[in-house]
């Protein structure tokens, strides 16, 4: 996506049916990461911890949860969660059209422990 140009992504989600997964990446950004991910019902990403980067997951078509330290967060078209970096956090689709986007700070290469 060249810089200044804009992605419809609930057009991107609606033509996914089936697709699970992510759907779109943003590629033109050295700062920022955002990646649209869409889940079949009951399918999602399961319990992690981020300990590198705040994330926001903003709800772009169907519904499902965000659950952050055990807290249970509902998601729907609009929805915006906060989830900050060091937190347990997973997600789960309610609905077979599940996509939310991702947005959070490009983080560095990947280093050896």
């Amino acid at each position: 996506m060249p810089e200044g140009d804009s992605v419809n992504l609930g057009e991107i989600a609606a033509s996914a049916c089936g697709r699970a997964g992510v759907l779109w990446t943003l590629e033109a950004s050295s700062q920022l990461n955002a990646n649209l991910v869409r889940f079949e019902t009951g399918d999602g990403v399961g319990e992690h911890v981020n300990d590198e980067v705040d994330v926001i997951i903003v709800g772009i078509t169907g519904s499902g949860f965000v659950e952050v330290d055990g807290e249970e967060h509902p998601v729907s078209t609009g929805t915006m969660i906060f989830v900050p970096k060091g937190t347990r956090r997973s997600t789960r689709s309610a609905s077979g059209n599940f996509a939310y986007l991702t947005v959070h700070r490009r983080r560095g290469p990947l280093q050896i422990a």
